[in-house]
């Protein structure tokens, strides 16, 4: 399917991948139920909180539905909540149904079928925690999940089952959960996760990180959230200020088409927390008819960087339930892959991953640059199918070495033969 990339306002297009790209959100003033807002209350993140769209009759006064999307928004109500703050709204298009913006955020009717093979905890997150809200997959880092609220509802969340369900903000359970970490002195990495632990204040949010600063033992802490996409107001420069206090700290971020990054708001937030010296990283889902073109996942890399944002993972789409109609296939992962090696600067490439199935682990996938493996021969070939032939052995592996003589004498040494012929 080909991503459209139409602009909303179609006298601010640009032409880019043979389409016209969106380069401006819609006008405030745009939208009647916040025609009034002023200047204030728009940069106000707990306004924005506030204000969500959170029914199908708001999302039906927001933008046209067609058919399709009004009955899914009904039929999805006890399934999945929804949710989308006032800033993501400016950046759907209402004319188009299959707006790579729209299609995160809008129910379908596809959520509601759900393959045979897909999970309600796919990640099996839930058998790897030793006490509710951690989960301890790797030898060396724990995930914890600090509430499960989130400012706005992707429609592909791979944590569906909890997220939204108002259970996550126990503070037992939290004071559990540093205690596991606390006991166990081989846990130096942290990550903060939900729900958005950026949805909570900045006075609770602190309260976690002071203690886990506490501990010795723990190196490295790193927030996982999505709100520099989908609310850069939160991104003030009193919580950036209490960050710095915590540091060695990341932040990883969930950027998934270009036009996220379009809004000035959200650049100035990126840029603020980099200012900092708060190292960002992104993880990208890859999403069929969003982002699953080679043209759009580079743009996106490329307006990662320049807002100093190293991209990070590229997940091929997780196996919950209801997601089928996100789900890209492995080889197409592969071709945008290959799309990228070579093609642009490597620290703009992130990691092709698999998050296996049953709490695997992220699994690295890349393209097959390997030709043959033979006797010591390999043969490779780059990024224009240009073939060559690396020495793989040691230096004991050599038969003999020719003195080496002047250009010209016709005599080659034993190693160049061995590498040509």
């Amino acid at each position: 399917m080909i991503v459209k990339l139409r602009a909303i306002d179609k006298t601010s297009g640009a032409k880019f991948g043979g389409a016209t790209v969106r380069t401006r959100p819609r006008e405030v003033q745009q939208f009647p139920r916040w025609r009034n807002v002023t200047a204030a209350q728009w940069r106000d993140w707990r306004w924005q909180l506030k204000n969500r769209i959170s029914t199908p009759e708001e999302l039906g006064e927001l933008i046209p539905l067609t058919p399709e999307e009004r009955s899914a928004a009904e039929r999805s109500r006890t399934m999945f909540r929804l949710g989308i703050t006032p800033h993501y709204a400016t950046l759907i298009d209402p004319d188009d149904p299959d707006c790579p913006i729209r299609r995160q955020v809008v129910p379908r009717e596809d959520e509601l079928v759900i393959a045979p093979f897909e999970r309600e905890d796919p990640l099996n997150e839930d058998g790897q925690s030793p006490v509710p809200g951690l989960t301890h997959r790797y030898p060396d880092r724990v995930l914890l999940l600090l509430t499960h609220e989130c400012a706005l509802y992707c429609r592909y969340c791979t944590r569906r089952r909890i997220v939204g369900d108002h259970q996550g903000n126990d503070p037992a359970q939290l004071a559990a959960a540093i205690e596991y970490i606390r006991g166990h002195p081989e846990i130096r990495d942290v990550l903060i996760s939900g729900g958005d632990p950026l949805s909570v204040s900045d006075r609770r949010l602190e309260d976690v990180l002071r203690r886990l600063r506490a501990i010795d033992h723990v190196e490295i802490i790193r927030i996982g959230t999505r709100l520099p996409v989908v609310m850069p107001q939160r991104i003030t420069r009193q919580l950036v200020a209490m960050l710095r206090r915590y540091h060695p700290l990341w932040l990883n971020t969930h950027f998934n088409h270009p036009f996220e990054l379009a809004p000035v708001e959200t650049r100035q937030a990126m840029e603020r927390l980099a200012d900092a010296g708060i190292p960002t990283g992104n993880q990208s889902v890859l999403l069929r008819g969003i982002n699953d073109q080679p043209a759009v996942i580079k743009k996106l890399m490329h307006e990662l960087v320049k807002v100093r944002c190293r991209p990070y993972y590229l997940y091929n789409c997780d196996l919950s339930q209801g997601l089928s109609h996100f789900r890209t296939s492995i080889d197409r992962g592969l071709e945008i892959m290959e799309s990228l090696w070579g093609h642009t600067s490597g620290y703009a490439i992130p990691t092709f991953v698999v998050d296996a199935p049953g709490g695997g682990g992220k699994i690295p996938l890349l393209p097959q640059y390997i030709v043959s493996h033979h006797q010591g021969r390999l043969t490779l070939r780059n990024y224009r199918d240009h073939i060559s032939t690396y020495w793989d052995g040691g230096a004991n592996d050599l038969v003999t070495i020719q003195t080496p003589q002047p250009i010209g004498s016709g005599v080659r040494s034993s190693l160049e033969m061995v590498a040509k012929d």
